[in-house]
């Protein structure tokens, strides 16, 4: 892999800043809310210990962000890239989560389409793991143009395996629908 999965990303709504340490007491401010986990195949994230294990798994991982409001400067939620496979020349993008306040304003493509513009400069596919009973997230996510390829058992860091479906953009229908 010859590139960072963790630069610094921006548009005219929001920054994607790389997730650090001293981030975890704002960014749990948000993931208490219980709401936004509900279809989440892991519903109990919402607590401080739950999370702080999530929040682990995403410094580990070296690719995740932490989304800032450009009009607020508040942390309002999170994503990351994950599991690059050279073999294929893949990337998934996923464990995103945003502050309820932000539901339904857009900011959900913003920030894909930011993050899908960045690495697909490098990568042929990205790929998405989504709760089998995350419909909001599966309809959001086929909004975007991905396409469901696979359903498989996930173990999320430090949590128990649950069922995700898969689904996949190709770059060449990414730059074709952004054209």
């Amino acid at each position: 892999m010859n590139f960072s999965i963790q630069s610094p990303l921006e548009n005219d709504r929001v920054q994607l800043l790389p997730l650090r340490e001293e981030d975890f007491d704002n960014l749990y401010a948000v993931a208490a809310d219980e709401k936004i986990w509900e279809q989440h195949p892991n519903k109990d994230r919402w607590q401080e210990p739950v999370f702080r294990s999530f929040f682990e798994g995403a410094m580990q991982s070296k690719g995740a962000f932490k989304i800032v409001d450009k009009s607020s400067g508040a942390i309002v939620g999170s994503s990351r890239f994950y599991d690059y496979t050279a073999a294929d020349n893949s990337i998934f993008i996923g464990y995103t989560f945003y502050a309820r306040r932000f539901w339904g304003t857009g900011l959900n493509p913003v920030v894909k389409k930011l993050m899908l513009d960045y690495i697909f400069h490098f990568v042929d596919k990205v790929r998405f793991h989504i709760g089998a009973a995350n419909y909001r997230s599966q309809t959001a996510i086929t909004r975007l143009g991905a396409v469901k390829v696979a359903e498989e058992e996930v173990a999320y860091y430090g949590e128990p395996s649950r069922l995700n479906f898969v689904y996949e953009i190709q770059r060449e229908d990414w730059q074709a629908k952004e054209a």
